[in-house]
């Protein structure tokens, strides 16, 4: 016999499985696309560079977030959270690491971007797995802070997933999260837009624009912009006076990042979306140096 577990509160039945299916979509498209990308460039000589390698390892970063959000579709055709308070724990850290470790990875990309256009200079592999290392160690040591104390991991409003507990607003929540806020999105922003508008006004000066250089950095702030903005608010306001259905709209979009990114940097690479052509049907890439501009 099948049990039939209540509504969340605040959520009607169409409510539930709409989140849940949303949260499904995303995260079948996403792991797909980024799935496609990782492949590809372990098939594909040509796209095996130190480069492509930063990119590589944002699409193994949005995989992680595609798990994340495929655990909580799951939960929420359930109705409610079957994994108990030590797989809450887990989840929220796994959710968080992965997010950090994507947004830390297109600053990454950036910063790569911004050498190879503006100083020539080329990068080397020691380089690039320094990188990947720090990226992941970084984001492992603020995402560890809530399981320690400094902040803490709780259920979203509709109780079938979990992430940073943004409803007390208290000392303990408000310190973790300014500083982590500071670390993980003001100076990764930073970073791409510094690189971001030097490279286009070296673009303008040789009047080749090889991409749009403003894509990424707006990308980065839509889809995680608007739960920053939920968790600021929550630091100065009682935020559970909002709804549960609204309070998880930023989390939804945020979920669209793995899908967002393959499109901006791998399919929407000239030289990257050649090799996984070339993956796909076995049509040799004609141009053999493979880097990572975006078109």
């Amino acid at each position: 016999m099948v049990t039939s577990y209540p509504l969340p509160e605040g959520f009607t039945e169409l409510e539930v499985f709409g989140i849940g299916t949303a949260l499904l979509v995303e995260a079948l498209l996403g792991f797909c696309l980024n799935g496609l990308t990782i492949i590809s460039f372990r098939k594909i000589k040509e796209l095996r560079t130190p480069s492509n390698f930063l990119v590589l390892n944002l699409a193994l970063a949005d995989c992680g977030i595609c798990i994340n959000a495929f655990i909580a579709a799951f939960s929420s055709f359930l109705r409610y959270w079957p994994y108990g308070s030590d797989g809450c724990q887990i989840h929220g850290f796994q959710g968080f690491v992965t997010a950090l470790a994507s947004i830390s990875s297109s600053a990454a990309v950036a910063w790569d971007r911004y050498h190879h256009y503006c100083t020539r200079s080329k990068l080397q592999w020691s380089t690039t797995i320094s990188m990947v290392i720090f990226v992941w160690v970084f984001s492992a040591f603020w995402s560890a802070m809530p399981l320690l104390g400094w902040g803490e991991y709780d259920y979203e409003p509709l109780r079938t997933c979990c992430t940073l507990d943004y409803t007390k607003g208290d000392r303990n929540f408000v310190t973790f999260l300014f500083a982590m806020a500071i670390f993980n999105f003001v100076i990764p922003i930073f970073i791409m837009l510094t690189a971001y508008q030097s490279i286009e006004q070296k673009f303008k000066k040789s009047g080749q624009f090889k991409f749009n250089t403003s894509l990424p950095v707006k990308t980065l702030i839509i889809c995680w912009g608007p739960y920053s903005l939920l968790c600021f608010y929550a630091a100065v306001e009682n935020v559970t006076f909002i709804s549960p259905k609204l309070r998880m709209i930023p989390a939804i979009i945020a979920k669209t990042v793995p899908t967002v990114d393959a499109f901006v940097y791998a399919l929407g690479n000239e030289n990257y979306r050649g090799g996984i052509w070339q993956f796909l049907t076995g049509q040799k890439i004609e141009k053999a140096e493979v880097d990572n501009k975006t078109k």
